[in-house]
């Protein structure tokens, strides 16, 4: 069989990266003596590649992960002992398989949203978990379109496809009781389903400034503490010391 009749039953097939090398394979083949075995699999492994760089590519568009925030620009040394012990066992993504959650808590510039963003995109490449990053008042906002378009269950169907969501920044947003009712929602569908990833600049004794009501504000704590793992980013302003630096340069 030519290459002209084998690629066009590839891409009925679906197989693109088969098709696409096949005739250049084909003719090293014949030129190096291939066996069939040796011609199959390098087909194979260029098909299994192709497609894994295509979800890893669909995964981290999906994600809405800012750009720059990896683990080649995160200074490890700036990050709190615990922290950098933490980093090896998080990156093995065991934590998304127990669905516990991550709490990030320090002042602003101490380094949580990069640690986070960081550590969700490793969790996409290394092991290609649905991750999404999303700031508290985007996803309050998109809670509260749902609800008044009565499409609250939807919304929380689309975000219980992700086996991560990072939720940036909620101690910065102070809520309505309407906004306050739809994120205790949130958190409360993703109880002991799914994993979260918070970062905060309030300690929980402060979370009454969040959802206004010391009972909801419990509530909303005792689900995420259950099976969670706290972090405490407690050392000197990262961003201070990057324009000191800057400065001084």
């Amino acid at each position: 069989m030519s290459a002209d009749q084998l690629i066009p039953l590839l891409k009925t097939f679906n197989l693109t990266a088969m098709s696409e090398t096949c005739d250049e394979a084909l003719k090293c083949a014949e030129k190096e003596n291939w066996g069939y075995r040796k011609l199959l699999l390098y087909l194979c492994e260029n098909e299994h590649q192709a497609r894994h760089d295509r979800k890893i590519k669909r995964l981290l568009s999906k994600s809405r992960l800012p750009d720059g925030k990896n683990l080649a620009s995160m200074n490890e040394k700036l990050m709190p002992e615990r922290c950098r012990r933490m980093l090896p066992s998080l990156l093995d993504g065991s934590f998304v398989e127990r669905s516990e959650n991550i709490l990030a808590f320090g002042l602003p510039g101490r380094g949580k949203s990069h640690f986070l963003a960081a550590l969700g995109r490793e969790l996409i490449l290394k092991h290609q978990y649905e991750v999404l990053f999303i700031p508290t008042f985007r996803l309050v906002q998109e809670l509260l379109v749902a609800k008044q378009k009565l499409k609250l269950d939807e919304q929380l169907r689309k975000y219980n496809q992700f086996d991560v969501i990072i939720i940036d920044d909620i101690g910065y947003v102070q809520h309505s009781r309407e906004e306050m009712e739809v994120l205790f929602t949130f958190l409360a569908e993703r109880y002991e389903r799914k994993s979260l990833m918070i970062s905060s600049n309030l300690v929980f004794s402060e979370w009454d400034k969040i959802f206004k009501d010391p009972m909801t504000a419990m509530a909303a704590i005792d689900r995420l503490v259950h099976h969670s793992i706290i972090l405490e980013f407690n050392g000197p302003s990262i961003r201070e010391q990057h324009a000191k630096k800057s400065k001084n340069t």
